[in-house]
Formats: structure tokens, C-alpha cells, sequence
């Protein structure tokens, strides 16, 4: 386990799976996500098969809470690009619709840039996020990540389209903090 001071980063378990197919069907969390669909267990399974278990592009975790070991979440880095040194960073607390706080999702923000740039020698970490997520456009910000740029009306959600937000950070600017 990689532990932050109130987290836990573990390799994702078949028992997890419940759990995060119950909040990734949230719609309040849902519209956040790139899913547009009610999720199945078939669906939470062949991403665990596929994903989780197979890919050398994708290193997920389960999240928990130091204090009681309980899951809370989900993270990791994806579309690892192994030649050019980049990844995409995902990250959700979902037990009781947290989504994005400023206790854990800070913590575990920090855990996997660290795990990226320092044990995988990436060299650039982006996020992916669209204009109605006001809490991960806070929480990168604190953490000083660049906004990259946007791309206009990617994602139709709640009656309305949203723009795409880019945002990075490069393992040198990480490592000055």
C-alpha cells in the first residue's frame, strides 16, 4: 500500500467493484464522468478484466481511509504513454457523494504524482475535466497544476454542453514544491 497522511492507495479488488459501480451510477458523480450510461456489473467486471488486471497503460487504486481502512474511492493513471512519458490522472471519492473535498482527494492527488514521476519516471501528468466541475478545477489549481486550454462543447450533460479543460503538470515543476 502506498500511504499518504490520511490516505491509502491498494491494488483494487474484486470486492471493490460494488462499491464503484454504486458510485459511478450516481448521477450527481455520473456527470462528472465520461460515461453518459447507467453502468452494469458486467460492465464494472470487464473494466476490472481489461483495465485493472491486463493493461500495462492503466494503473488504477483503490482509496482508503488511514483512519478505519475503509474504501472511499478510486484513482490512477491512464493512457500511460510509455514512450513520451505521460498520463492521464483520475480521481473520485465516492463514499457519500464526496467526489472532490479538501481532506482526501488533495492526499491522494499528491500520492499518485508522486508514484508517476518518481517511480514510473513520467514526465508529464494531465487531467481531463469539463466546466462544471468546479471542485477538480480547485483542486488542480491548488496543487498547481497549468491550464492547458480547452476544447468547446465536448460533453453533453443535463441538458447542455460543456466545454473540455486541460490541465498538467511536468515532473520538474513538481518536484520544485
Amino acid at each position: 500500500m502506498i500511504t499518504g497522511d490520511v490516505v491509502g492507495l491498494r491494488a483494487i479488488e474484486h470486492d471493490d467493484l460494488a462499491s464503484f459501480l454504486e458510485w459511478r451510477n450516481k448521477p450527481n458523480l455520473r456527470k462528472n464522468f465520461r460515461e453518459y450510461k447507467e453502468l452494469s456489473f458486467s460492465n464494472q467486471e470487464n473494466w476490472f478484466n481489461n483495465i485493472v488486471l491486463n493493461s500495462p497503460n492503466h494503473i488504477m487504486f483503490s482509496i482508503v481511509n488511514l483512519e478505519n481502512d475503509e474504501l472511499i474511492g478510486a484513482c490512477g493513471l491512464n493512457y500511460i504513454d510509455w514512450v513520451n512519458r505521460n498520463a492521464d490522472l483520475s480521481i473520485y471519492i465516492g463514499i457519500g457523494d464526496v467526489y472532490i473535498d479538501e481532506k482526501f482527494a488533495p492526499d491522494t492527488t499528491k500520492l499518485l504524482l508522486d508514484y508517476g514521476f518518481n517511480e514510473l519516471n513520467l514526465h508529464r501528468i494531465y487531467v481531463e475535466i469539463y466546466d462544471i466541475d468546479v471542485k477538480k478545477q480547485k483542486l488542480l489549481e491548488d496543487l498547481n497544476f497549468t491550464f492547458d486550454g480547452l476544447l468547446r462543447e465536448t460533453h453533453w450533460t443535463e441538458g447542455k454542453w460543456c466545454n473540455s479543460l486541460f490541465y498538467s503538470i511536468l515532473k520538474n515543476e513538481y518536484s520544485l514544491k
